[in-house]
């Protein structure tokens, strides 16, 4: 075990009320922004009331959004006009996503959006039903920081505005840096630092444990949450990830680095904040106990002993390959006289509707001696178990340091170690030649959000808001005409799953407001996005998107039906499809 950092850095919050809310200031009028929840703020602005000054204390994360929850009267509200800052530095619409889900929040009220100034204000026109105007200008704090890989990010920042001081002193409105930014800086700071090994994997487990305060706020639409503790999350992982393929010599897109297990694990604390940075080995195998479910009616992820259980209950000729961690990655293969399609899941171990959704499909499917089907329910058991780990302490985070292997690479770009998580999959379509792969995905239930590099997660930017269950089809360049006829016939088979096409719609609709369109196919009530492409072995790959990571209870169990009915109903719409063709 190497720490590379451990340290105390104190609560900005707590030094503000120390260093203000005095006597010699009394008469004073303070603004401040900063990463706090609503009642850890209403509570300072007590202690500086005590003391004769006059405080606002707002959120620097989302301004905008907790502007309209916590100062602006919604209540008979008629019309509400935003105008968001566009700034030269930034994505344009990132202030527009960064206002997300207003537009669902303000449901029944007529709303227009509009690009302003790059004054990073947000101006906003309140018109209400008795013929009131209110006009609110709300500042989105921000400040011009280099990042992991040199560049330049406009990124959310504390800020402090003073007036009115005792004596003339002179006004004060200037960045403060928080201890949510302190934390992220020191971290990637020491990542920088130390001296890696040349070869990868340069660590088995590089551990960031923090616990700090912050923001954890549930917002009344689908599955939305403001968590900076989540987002710190997010953007650590990410971070790292980005460093070591800059230190590689490797383009930003690149998912084949195997830098080894980046686990961010960030904690509710109180007072200062404590981050320890460390590389650990990985230990024996260990995976968290889960409650025994019966998958047709599963509320959350099962365990993976369950699985397993599940899994071998099923028939067919088994085949396993090893995850670097040591654990099994069990497959089977069960021929028939229909064409071979291969169904795999857990690939990315956080979106978990589809492990439960494949194992449903495969009861049904392999109780037809017709069916031809190679299926893998865990391609990554070590994410997996990962996922379980986390969740125990924040079980509503989308936890993207279980998305990988234990090398930190895809599961599909590990094409350099055949023996280890793409082994179980080369081995089925070995077994099968199937030309059909149907690989089951999810996505954010809620906002993905990177405070600290800019807002928006770089990459992923299509997948930071949810837009429903979200079909992509690669397909082969010859195999065009056949892909269309494929997600036709299971859009159709999909859209008469009841909710589903409301569900996509109401999910879409707030999304194109807040990013500014669908770059995508509507088909049969249904997103899909049809690309022609070689690099896959199988001429055929349905990958679906529920938006998973962090749904339970009903939510769950429509996600794991959808991912279900998808399966069965490719797998029909490709023997029909081949059939016509012989």
């Amino acid at each position: 075990m190497t720490v590379l950092l451990d340290t105390r850095i104190p609560r900005t919050l707590d030094g503000l009320v120390r260093d203000w809310a005095r006597e010699e200031h009394r008469g004073a009028s303070l603004e401040a922004w900063l990463f706090e929840d609503e009642a850890a703020r209403r509570a300072a602005e007590k202690a500086f009331a005590r003391a004769g000054i006059e405080a606002r204390l707002r959120s620097a994360y989302k301004p905008l959004l907790h502007a309209v929850l916590e100062d602006i009267d919604t209540r008979d509200l008629k019309r509400f006009t935003l105008r968001y800052p566009v700034h030269a530095e930034a994505k344009p619409l990132r202030f527009l996503s960064e206002a997300y889900p207003l537009a669902a929040l303000l449901d029944g009220v007529e709303t227009q959006f509009e690009a302003g100034g790059a004054n990073l204000t947000y101006r906003v026109t309140a018109e209400y039903r008795d013929g009131r105007i209110a006009e609110h200008q709300v500042f989105a704090p921000n400040r011009l920081r280099k990042n992991h890989v040199d560049e330049t990010d406009l990124t959310p920042t504390g800020w402090l505005k003073v007036t009115k001081r005792p004596g003339g002193a002179p006004d004060i409105d200037n960045a403060v840096e928080t201890e949510a930014e302190s934390v992220f800086d020191k971290v990637m700071a020491a990542i920088a630092a130390h001296q890696w090994p040349a070869e990868e994997p340069y660590a088995e487990t590089i551990a960031i444990d923090v616990a700090m305060s912050g923001i954890e706020r549930v917002l009344p639409y689908g599955d939305e949450v403001m968590s900076t503790r989540e987002a710190l999350h997010e953007d650590f992982y990410f971070s790292l990830l980005e460093f070591f393929k800059h230190k590689s010599g490797r383009p930003p897109e690149d998912r084949g680095v195997q830098p080894g297990q980046i686990v961010p694990d960030i904690r509710a604390g109180e007072g200062d904040a404590h981050v320890r940075l460390e590389l650990r080995p990985f230990g024996p195998p260990q995976d968290p106990a889960r409650p025994e479910q019966n998958l047709e009616t599963a509320d959350a992820a099962p365990s993976l002993a369950q699985i397993e259980r599940e899994f071998l209950n099923l028939p067919g000729e088994r085949f396993e390959g090893r995850s670097h961690e040591g654990r099994p990655i069990r497959g089977l293969y069960r021929a028939g006289p229909r064409p071979a399609v291969l169904v795999s899941s857990g690939q990315h171990a956080n979106e978990t509707s589809a492990p439960v959704g494949a194992l449903r499909a495969m009861r049904q499917l392999l109780a037809d001696p017709d069916a031809n089907i190679a299926f893998i329910p865990v391609e990554n058991p070590d994410g997996y178990a990962l996922h379980g780990r986390l969740c125990e302490s924040n079980p509503r985070h989308m936890h993207h340091a279980a998305r990988y292997t234990s090398l930190g690479c895809d599961v599909e770009f590990g094409r350099e170690r055949p023996t280890a998580e793409i082994g179980a999959r080369l081995k089925a379509l070995e077994l099968s030649g199937a030309q059909l792969h149907v690989n089951l995905h999810g996505y954010p239930a809620h906002e993905w959000t990177r405070p600290f590099t800019g807002y928006l997660p770089r990459g992923f930017e299509l997948w930071t808001i949810p837009k429903g269950f979200f079909l992509i089809l690669r397909h082969h360049p010859s195999w065009a005409e056949r892909a269309r006829f494929l997600v036709e016939a299971v859009t159709k088979r999909l859209a008469a799953i009841p909710g589903l096409v409301e569900f996509n719609r109401r999910q879409i609709e707030i999304c194109s407001i807040h990013t500014g369109g669908t770059p995508y196919e509507i088909i049969n009530g249904v997103p899909a996005l049809l690309t022609a492409e070689d690099r896959h072995p199988t001429p055929l790959t349905l990958i679906t998107e529920f938006p998973d990571e962090t749904i339970y209870g009903e939510p769950y169990r429509f996600a794991h039906t959808v991912q279900m009915t998808t399966v069965l109903a490719a797998e029909e719409a490709f023997a029909a499809m081949m059939a016509e063709m012989v």
